[in-house]
């Protein structure tokens, strides 16, 4: 080796001896599988949406991204778990309008603050809750079900799970209509219904299938194709545009509620505390993989809105979802079970 040589090499090893641990990490990063938590069971819309990003990601970044689910508490303990994890790029968090906007207003003992705990860096999907109702419900539009449940307090049961966009979507529609907005004086009463609480999702649309519980809002991928069957009726969508796969079903917001809008929605995040370079290399990957033909095509298939990409959007928009489900859920009063 010429005296050279061995003055470059020992220069660049000089050099590189001399920055720190966490800068030589952030150079090469990813240099191992990531981990995304999902905080929700297998099998439901957050966890397909986390498998089918993780794929896209995973080619992104040119590492894999390993999906593992840890359900509890309506997201609470999944995402707090992850939190606790190093802040160093490698642990991923499925963010959400349960554990990060909902949960705030129902549990008094949330681990953690979503708007200061996290660095959202994009939103993944969107999508609208269908009021649904069995087809001997004794309405057929929007209109009807309300002046139905207007002329009948208390008499009119929907089933909910606890805390889920279905829910909260039922207690928004609830205390707007109850200001009878856009309605006759002589009209004017309170939207009073009977709310039957169910543990998921699988044994409410059970019964509502079977005709138990009359109407429920549900999301709008799961109500499809038992409104193409004809073993539900779809009344009326929950999103401000009417969606692609339900053209015929008006939006609340135009039959009578302007801005009502109770949207599930899902994005990505990683603990406050995680390297800038590296949440920039995370965000800029993530808004590839959202931008694939592959995605986009699955999720407007399905009828999700693929949202506004990037974090400050993201940011934004997880501060609005806090603010207005803690909100709907004080005037409420509905407390932790």
């Amino acid at each position: 080796m010429s005296k050279r040589v061995f003055l470059a090499i020992a220069m660049a090893a000089a050099a590189l001896s001399a920055l720190p641990l966490p800068a030589l990490a952030q150079s090469d990063y990813p240099n191992k599988p990531l981990k995304l938590i999902s905080p929700f069971p297998a099998g439901g819309t957050s966890d397909v949406m986390a498998r089918m990003l993780a794929e896209e990601l995973g080619k992104q970044l040119k590492q894999p991204v390993l999906v593992e689910n840890v359900g509890g508490a309506g997201g609470v303990i999944g995402t707090d778990r992850a939190l606790k994890a190093p802040a160093d790029g490698y642990t991923l968090i499925q963010t959400g309008v349960g554990q990060n906007a909902v949960a705030h207003g129902i549990n008094t003992k949330v681990p953690y603050d979503s708007n200061r705990d996290f660095i959202h860096l994009t939103q993944v999907h969107s999508g609208p809750n269908v009021l649904v109702a069995h087809p001997s419900a004794p309405f057929n539009t929007f209109q009807e079900f309300l002046a139905y449940g207007r002329a009948n307090p208390g008499k009119l049961n929907y089933g909910y799970t606890p805390a889920a966009s279905g829910h909260m979507a039922m207690e928004l529609l609830k205390q707007t209509a109850s200001t009878c907005a856009g309605v006759k004086r002589e009209n004017c009463k309170p939207l009073f219904m009977v709310g039957i609480p169910y543990r998921g999702g699988g044994p409410m649309m059970t019964d509502l299938l079977g005709g138990q519980i009359p109407v429920m809002f549900i999301n709008q991928d799961v109500a499809l194709q038992h409104v193409k069957a004809g073993k539900l009726k779809a009344l009326a969508v929950s999103s401000l545009q009417r969606n692609p796969l339900y053209p015929d079903v008006p939006t609340i917001h135009e039959a009578g509620f302007p801005g009502f809008s109770a949207l599930s929605w899902s994005g990505v995040s990683v603990a406050r505390g995680t390297p800038k370079p590296i949440a920039d290399r995370l965000e800029a990957a993530l808004v590839a993989a959202m931008n694939t033909p592959a995605i986009r095509q699955r999720m407007e298939s399905q009828g999700f809105v693929v949202p506004a990409p990037g974090a400050a959007a993201y940011t934004d928009f997880v501060a609005k979802e806090h603010e207005r489900w803690v909100r709907v859920i004080k005037v409420a009063g509905i407390k932790e079970e």
